[in-house]
């Protein structure tokens, strides 16, 4: 049951990984890829203003401080002028208090200093990547689409490839059609001349008319040709005479 599960499993995988190939568009996902560079470039920056706005307050708090220190030196000194040493003690207290703050202050700003620099280093650095990245992704975009269009124009030419051969073999069975439509109707033409075939103006007939008719035509003409010997032998026809009793060609005396 384990290894049927197993199967089944890996069936299921790679028809799913089939079907995120082709649902998957290379343009769609370098661009893709593309704006989440941009995003992490921009999270760097960000942290990059950010440290670089600690420091500038830390600078500042650094000042104020450092002017306080030098206020209190001052006031010591003015103190001491006028003989009240507990007064003097009292300011130069203070200041030594700003002066370990401002100690302290100096050891945060070394660091976010540093921070500062890495975060340059790191923005520098990333913009280098993601510029190249950029030029890199337009080439294969550009490459994409002539590919694209490469195998559109071949997948053109295939079909009408075969729309061509399908109609050259749909043009040779119109002909070998006609040929043998020319082929036949020849045929019946010789079969008319030759009398093979009834005339279809004359009605049907069948063999036993046709030697019937054949054999009336034969009577008649036996008929005909009976009639006139037996006019030839009466002497009603003489040989070189006419049809009008015989006579010569010359009339009678008293008729003329």
């Amino acid at each position: 049951m384990g290894s049927v599960s197993k199967r089944l499993s890996a069936i299921l995988q790679a028809k799913a990984n089939k079907a995120l190939d082709k649902a998957e568009n290379p343009v769609e996902m370098l661009d893709l890829s593309y704006e989440k560079q941009q995003e992490n470039l921009q999270k760097v920056r960000r942290a990059l203003a950010d440290v670089t706005t600690a420091k500038k307050r830390l600078e500042l708090q650094a000042s104020q401080l450092q002017a306080q220190a030098d206020k209190l030196q001052d006031q010591a000194k003015q103190a001491l002028a006028q003989g009240n040493e507990d007064l003097a003690r009292e300011a130069l207290s203070r200041r030594s208090t700003l002066a370990s703050q401002l100690q302290d202050m100096g050891t945060q700003h070394d660091q976010v200093a540093k921070q500062q620099q890495q975060l340059e280093t790191t923005e520098q650095r990333l913009s280098a990547e993601i510029e190249q990245f950029r030029t890199k992704k337009e080439t294969l975009k550009a490459s994409y689409t002539a590919s694209q269009a490469e195998t559109g124009i071949g997948e053109a030419v295939s079909g009408i490839s075969e729309s061509m051969s399908d109609a050259g073999v749909t043009l040779q069975r119109a002909q070998d059609k006609i040929a043998d439509m020319q082929a036949r109707a020849g045929a019946m033409d010789e079969l008319m001349d030759s009398g093979a075939l009834p005339d279809a103006l004359g009605g049907p007939k069948d063999d036993i008319q046709a030697q019937l008719d054949a054999a009336s035509g034969s009577g008649q003409v036996d008929a005909e040709l009976a009639a006139l010997k037996s006019q030839m032998a009466a002497g009603s026809l003489p040989a070189g005479g006419t049809s009008n009793g015989g006579g010569s060609d010359e009339e009678p005396e008293g008729q003329k």
